[in-house]
C-alpha cells in the first residue's frame, strides 16, 4: 500500500456535515488569524447563512469570538485554553517522567501524575506496573478529587473557604463504601493531611485499591500530584510512611520546575 494513503485517515462511515464544517473552520484559523463569513462561505462551500450558523455556534462555546471593529471570527478562549492545555501537560510530563519511571521501577507499583481541575482530579500520565496483579494506568480519566489520595492532597492546598465553595452541598458521592460522603469528613481529613504533609486513599476511589499521594507544586497555573497506587492485598509491603517520604522526595527534587 501506499505510504501516502496509509497516512491518510479513513472516512467515517456516516459522516456528519456540521460538525466537519466545524472542525474545518478550527482548522483553517490554525493557519490564518482571522477569518470573514464570505471567506468561511467560500471554503466550505455552502450559502453564508449556513457559515454563520455554524460559526454562531462556536462562538456560543468559546471556540471563535467576532472582533467587535472589523466583525471578523478570531480564535476564542476556548480554543487557546485547550492549546495550552495541551502544552502544559506535555511541558510536566517531560520534566517528571524519568522519575515516574524511577519510582515505578523501585516499588513495582502504578504510579500517576495527577493534576486538580476544580472539584475533580484528572490522571495526565502514568507508569503501569509490571506486575501481573496490577493497578491499571488511569491516564485520560478523571474522578471526583475527594475520593481520591491525589485528588485529597491537592485540595489540601486550598484554603477551607476555597474547598467548601468547590463543594457547596453536605453530601459528596460516593463512589465505594470507603468514600468520604460528607463535606465535613473531607474537611477533616484535609486537615490530617495537611499536618503530615501526604494523602492516602484507602479503596475510596475502586474497592481493592491503596494509594498514597503527595503535593508537586503549581505549574502554569495548576496543581499537581504525585502517587503511588497498589492493590490492597499488598499493603503490608506497602508502608504508608515510607512510601510518603519517598514521593516527598520525589517532590524536593522537582523543586526547580514546580512553583
Amino acid at each position: 500500500m501506499d505510504s501516502s494513503s496509509a497516512a491518510q485517515p479513513r472516512k467515517p462511515q456516516y459522516p456528519i456535515e456540521s460538525v466537519d464544517n466545524a472542525l474545518r473552520i478550527l482548522l483553517l484559523l490554525g493557519e490564518r488569524k482571522s477569518l470573514r463569513l464570505t471567506e468561511v462561505s467560500e471554503y466550505l462551500s455552502v450559502a453564508s447563512s449556513t457559515a454563520h450558523r455554524v460559526l454562531a455556534m462556536l462562538q456560543y462555546r468559546g471556540f471563535v469570538r467576532q472582533s467587535s471593529t472589523s466583525r471578523a471570527y478570531e480564535p476564542g478562549p476556548a480554543l487557546t485554553e485547550i492549546a495550552f492545555s495541551v502544552l502544559r501537560q506535555i511541558d510536566v510530563r517531560e520534566q517528571v517522567r524519568p522519575m515516574l519511571e524511577e519510582l515505578a521501577k523501585h516499588y513495582g507499583e502504578t504510579v500517576h501524575l495527577a493534576r486538580l481541575d476544580g472539584s475533580l482530579v484528572s490522571f495526565v500520565d502514568a507508569v503501569e506496573s509490571s506486575r501481573a496483579v496490577r493497578v491499571g494506568s488511569r491516564m485520560g480519566k478523571t474522578l471526583p478529587a475527594h475520593v481520591s489520595a491525589s485528588g485529597k492532597v491537592l485540595l489540601a492546598q486550598l484554603p477551607d473557604e476555597a474547598v467548601v465553595a468547590l463543594y457547596p452541598r453536605e453530601n459528596l458521592e460516593a463512589l465505594t463504601p470507603h468514600s468520604l460522603s460528607t463535606r465535613t469528613a473531607l474537611l477533616e481529613d484535609l486537615d490530617r493531611i495537611r499536618k503530615r504533609g501526604y494523602a492516602t486513599g484507602l479503596q475510596e476511589s475502586e474497592d481493592g485499591v491503596i494509594a498514597v499521594a503527595a503535593p508537586l507544586g503549581t505549574h502554569a497555573g495548576s496543581r499537581y500530584a504525585v502517587s503511588i497506587s497498589a492493590p490492597s492485598h499488598r499493603k503490608q509491603d506497602f508502608t504508608e510512611v515510607a512510601v510518603a517520604e519517598d514521593l516527598l522526595r520525589f517532590a524536593e527534587q522537582c523543586r526547580g520546575f514546580f512553583s
